[in-house]
């Protein structure tokens, strides 16, 4: 479903802008927090359950996951990926909101699933997530781009409404929350998603970028972000290429022939296409390139 842009932004706006009269402190320890409420980096805000649902939808997350939250808030991401089953860990710089957290996945029954620290998501190691989720804005999240881009292949990152800058997202959704409505008629409500919020879905590629020996020729990728270009060189002709990476798995095509194939410790198996015909294909990484950011 699509909205205007300008509708998003103004929408946006006013929530940030009418929560900035209540930010002046500190959730106090076990208190529920306020929206607008100051923190380090971010007010909070709180994520509309629908879209916290849907941003695990999106991001594909199952018992197999381990999802770490960046600026964690009142636990509400955290303790939806450990009812999937997942391992979840909440990363919050607001100790009230830190031991709110706690207090909220040992009561629906979590705890063993979930773990929260007190920390800077600047400073935190993220390495060992499969899925990391963030709801903070665009400008935080340029800073965090290098770090999540230096992420393991495959890697998945959902944002709750901003993005990445020049590194698109690879999916996106929208969750609507006709809750809102009744948002201005209300003393206090969770849902902040004024009728619709979009998640946005990032999966971190492989690095490709270099030279690549293949049979009776070579390949030449250059890369930007999960976006491929570059050339086939055989025969002495360069036929130009385009694609994407989707985690390890790159696609492109070169001419009348499109190449499939699972990036590995340099090395590339996959098949292509031509005519109908489908063909094993391999390269081998003969000079690597630093990684585009």
């Amino acid at each position: 479903m699509k909205f205007p842009l300008l509708i998003k932004a103004v929408a946006l706006a006013l929530v940030f802008l009418a929560g900035i009269a209540a930010a002046l402190a500190q959730t106090p320890p076990g208190a529920a927090p306020q929206a607008g409420q100051r923190g380090k980096d971010v007010m909070w805000m709180a994520t509309a359950d629908a879209l916290a649902e849907r941003m695990l939808d999106l991001a594909g997350v199952t018992d197999k996951d381990y999802v770490i939250d960046l600026g964690s808030g009142d636990g509400v991401l955290v303790i939806a990926a450990a009812k999937r089953g997942a391992r979840a860990l909440g990363i919050e710089y607001d100790q009230g909101l830190y031991e709110l957290s706690k207090r909220r996945a040992t009561e629906v029954g979590v705890a063993a699933r979930t773990s929260f620290i007190k920390g800077d998501i600047f400073e935190s190691d993220l390495s060992a997530a499969s899925v990391i989720t963030l709801y903070l804005t665009e400008s935080v999240n340029l800073r965090l781009r290098p770090r999540l881009f230096a992420l393991k292949p495959g890697t998945r990152i959902v944002s709750n409404s901003f993005q990445l800058g020049a590194w698109r997202a690879d999916d996106s959704a929208t969750a609507i929350s006709f809750k809102a409505l009744l948002a201005p008629f209300l003393e206090s409500t969770k849902d902040h998603c004024f009728f619709f919020c979009t998640a946005y879905l990032w999966i971190v590629p492989a690095n490709v970028e270099g030279r690549w020996r293949i049979v009776g020729g070579e390949l030449v990728l250059r890369q930007s972000f999960q976006i491929v270009s570059g050339v086939v060189v055989m025969g002495g002709k360069s036929v130009p290429l385009h694609g994407r990476l989707r985690g390890q798995v790159i696609s492109f095509t070169a001419g009348n022939t499109d190449y499939v194939g699972q990036v590995g410790d340099g090395r590339i198996d996959g098949t292509t296409v031509r005519n109908g015909v489908a063909t094993p294909w391999n390269a081998t990484l003969s000079a690597a390139a630093p990684n585009a950011s």
